[in-house]
């Protein structure tokens, strides 16, 4: 490589190494690695050339995810070239699942080591740069990535010097006397565009939005759920981006001021990426734009960076997950599919964040909804690319459940919650089958009644404390044991009508067993994140079909009493009520309990009472204004 004779007469050594695109493949020869640069980076005119050289043999060409057409991989060239995948795109899915190609499983971390350390020696490196600048440095442009590491160890540097592609600020830079061969061009930039989210995309995107908090750093892949995702962050404020690449929706936050960089601990002010594929607009944001900064992976995807951003929310994609929390992401069974990128990298970089948030996102079912991503163990020779102990959250449309730090029993449960309904009993009876679940575990119905996610809400109580209101769900049954625990014997009696002194698992099922319809409860919790979060008010209502009345019970922990808590659960469970078209409520309360009384006689509602015994037993119809 030509690491010599840097200064300030560069441009009298730059037309000696311009040449044409034929002319630089040449100088590869048979046997040799040839690096070609990545993703929308591509040098696509070298490409081609390399792939017309007829008199190549036995030529490995190693790369990540391209977005070019891999002629290279096509069968009529097996004797020509054999592609080393370090990430698996579907330019090349088909040369690797037919044997044709190689798949080799690493970190995107750690591939620069591999280059630098010359355990992967990179004969010639052909990469994708952006002129050079008046000091002749030109940039990795859209790509900087393992480009960076793969053309610093290379013997031989060849590079597509495209007009069309932007510079971009930060460590990714190479100067025109480390490159022995330049090839002008003015071809378009590689696009990935986008489609518009679906229902399916959205779904997922509002569960992970309910993980976000102000002040997070993200990281955000490509696909249509991180797109979706930040269509839900528009009411945020001070979101940061730290991530290996991104896409054009974060343009709009940008503009809108909701991504600002501002509470970043590590690079505040900057958005911290390796490389972009999107639109022309999105390379036009990124042209050089200081807000925005480009590493190698070795310092983006390093775990020890990463977790030096506080409140790091990593958003990463499944193929399945078994129900001891193993999430496969890089093949279908047998077959490869894609590979292990940066997901460990940022899953451990945001696990040991402070307030950090992995997240692993993926629809409950295939495409076609013909079976489950949930499943009760991964296929016969699927990988483990996220390991039962580094997985944190699971996301799909039916929720989220939190896996870190629970047991087996626990990580079965909350999957099976958040599973496509229509499979949910399979998945119990296979989990009771394993002993994965207690034995008397409540049995789902055949079709269980969806989550009803529209009734989630944030608000705010007396004293200025926010709050959030959910239906309960069958993973509650940890919150709703502490809650009883940490009842005075007085609400204890305020509610049950007598004392009891413990809440064993067998009499909790009863209270989890819920079909939101005629029977529905609402909880109040500390936060929407279950890794930190605390019950501390519980509604229930179960409906008289001959009555149309729904009889009701609130039960609010002693310390967040007085401060409006069982008013807000009456309310929502009140709307509850009426969105089923139950007529009314009914409840008995003690007459000594002076705070539920209030409650009931502030609901908005005319309250029709009878005292008998020390007991009151209340009727509020809805249709009455009280």
């Amino acid at each position: 490589m030509a690491k010599k004779m840097r200064g300030t007469h560069w441009r009298e050594r730059l037309s000696s190494k311009i040449t044409t695109a034929e002319e630089a493949s040449v100088v590869v020869r048979a046997g040799q690695r040839v690096f070609i640069g990545s993703g929308a980076g591509e040098p696509q005119t070298l490409v081609e050339a390399l792939s017309a050289r007829e008199d190549l043999r036995d030529t490995e060409i190693v790369h990540i995810l391209t977005l070019g057409v891999a002629t290279y991989a096509e069968p009529r060239f097996d004797e020509r070239f054999r592609h080393n995948a370090y990430f698996i795109g579907p330019n090349v899915r088909q040369a690797v699942s037919e044997g044709r190609a190689d798949y080799t499983p690493v970190f995107l971390s750690e591939i620069p080591r591999l280059f630098r350390s010359g355990r992967v020696v990179i004969d010639v490196a052909m990469i994708g740069v952006s002129p050079p600048d008046e000091r002749g440095y030109c940039s990795y442009g859209v790509s900087t990535d393992i480009v960076k590491s793969a053309a610093e160890s290379a013997r031989f540097v060849i590079a597509e010097v495209n007009e069309r592609m932007p510079r971009v600020s930060g460590d990714c830079f190479i100067h025109v006397d480390e490159i022995d061969l330049l090839v002008p061009s003015d071809r378009p930039v590689l696009e990935a565009v986008q489609g518009r989210p679906d229902e399916l995309a959205q779904k997922i995107a509002r569960h992970i939005a309910n993980l976000v908090v102000d002040g997070a750093t993200l990281q955000l892949g490509i696909g249509t759920i991180p797109d979706a995702v930040l269509h839900y962050l528009t009411d945020f404020q001070d979101l940061g981006i730290h991530t290996e690449m991104f896409s054009d929706g974060i343009i709009p936050l940008v503009e809108q001021g909701v991504i600002n960089n501002s509470k970043k601990t590590l690079h505040r002010g900057k958005i911290i990426a390796s490389f972009v594929m999107g639109s022309r607009k999105l390379y036009d944001f990124i042209d050089n734009n200081p807000l925005v900064e480009f590493h190698p992976t070795e310092y983006v995807n390093d775990p020890f960076n990463i977790a030096r951003n506080d409140r790091m929310i990593s958003i990463n994609s499944a193929i399945e997950v078994d129900l001891t929390g193993q999430v496969c992401s890089d093949s279908l069974g047998t077959m490869f599919y894609s590979g292990i990128g940066g997901q460990v990298d940022f899953v451990r970089g945001a696990s040991r964040s402070k307030e950090g948030r992995p997240i692993i996102a993926l629809p409950s079912t295939v495409e076609s909804g013909t079976s489950s991503r949930v499943v009760p163990t991964l296929k016969p020779g699927a990988g483990v690319v996220t390991s039962r102990g580094d997985v944190h959250y699971v996301v799909t449309e039916y929720g989220s459940a939190y896996l870190h730090g629970k047991t087996m029993r626990e990580r079965a449960v909350a999957l099976i919650n958040i599973a496509h309904p229509k499979f949910r009993p399979w998945l119990m009876a296979e989990a009771k089958e394993r002993r994965l679940v207690y034995a008397d575990q409540i049995e789902l119905p055949i079709h269980p009644s969806v989550y009803p996610d529209d009734l989630e809400q944030w608000v705010e109580t007396k004293g200025g404390a926010r709050i959030f209101l959910r239906p309960l769900k069958l993973t509650d049954e940890a919150l709703l044991r502490d809650l009883f625990y940490k009842l005075s014997a007085e609400s204890v009696h305020y509610r049950f009508f007598q004392l009891i002194r413990t809440m064993p698992h067998k009499k909790l099922q009863e209270f989890l067993r819920v079909d939101y319809q005629a029977d529905m409860a609402l909880v109040a919790l500390t936060s929407s994140a279950e890794e930190d979060t605390e019950m501390i008010g519980i509604a229930h209502y179960l409906k008289d079909p001959a009555t149309n009345f729904a009889e009701s019970a609130f039960l609010v922990r002693d310390d967040w009493q007085g401060r409006g808590v069982g008013a807000h659960l009456m309310r929502a469970l009140t709307d509850a009520a009426q969105r089923q078209g139950i007529a009314g409520f009914t409840a008995d309360v003690l007459s000594d309990n002076q705070r539920m009384l209030r409650v009931f006689h502030k609901c908005g509602h005319a309250v029709e009472s009878r005292l008998e015994s020390g007991v009151y037993t209340l009727r509020i119809p809805f249709g009455h204004v009280g």
